[in-house]
C-alpha cells in the first residue's frame, strides 16, 4: 500500500519553473533592443540605418519564433519548411519597392 500512496504522492508534484531560459531570452532581447535605440539617437537618418534597423528586427523576430514558439527544437525540415517562404516574401517586397520607385526615375 505503501507503494501506490508514494506513485500518487509523485502525480501531484509540480516540477521547479525552469525561468533561466526566460530571464537569459529578455535580456538578449533587451540588449538588442538598447542598440537599436541607440542607433536611432547617434546615426544619422537614410538607407543604411534602415536596414540596421530591419536586419535587427528580424533577428529578434526569429529569436522570439525560435524560443518562444519552440521553433528552434523542431526538425529541420519544418524550420526550411517556414524560413524558405518568409525569405521569397522578403525579395519580393524589395523587387517591389525597387520596381516601384523605378517608375518615378527619368528615363529620358
Amino acid at each position: 500500500m505503501a507503494s501506490h500512496e508514494q506513485a500518487t504522492e509523485h502525480l501531484h508534484e509540480i516540477p521547479p519553473a525552469n525561468t533561466g531560459v526566460i530571464w537569459r531570452t529578455f535580456w538578449i532581447l533587451a540588449a538588442i533592443t538598447a542598440v537599436e535605440f541607440t542607433l536611432a539617437y547617434f546615426m544619422k537618418p537614410g538607407g543604411f540605418r534602415t536596414s540596421i534597423f530591419v536586419i535587427m528586427t528580424l533577428i529578434k523576430a526569429f529569436y522570439i519564433v525560435g524560443e518562444f514558439m519552440h521553433l528552434k527544437h523542431e526538425v529541420k525540415s519544418l524550420i526550411w519548411a517556414i524560413v524558405v517562404p518568409i525569405i521569397f516574401v522578403i525579395w519580393l517586397l524589395v523587387a517591389l519597392l525597387n520596381e516601384g520607385a523605378a517608375i518615378f526615375v527619368d528615363r529620358w
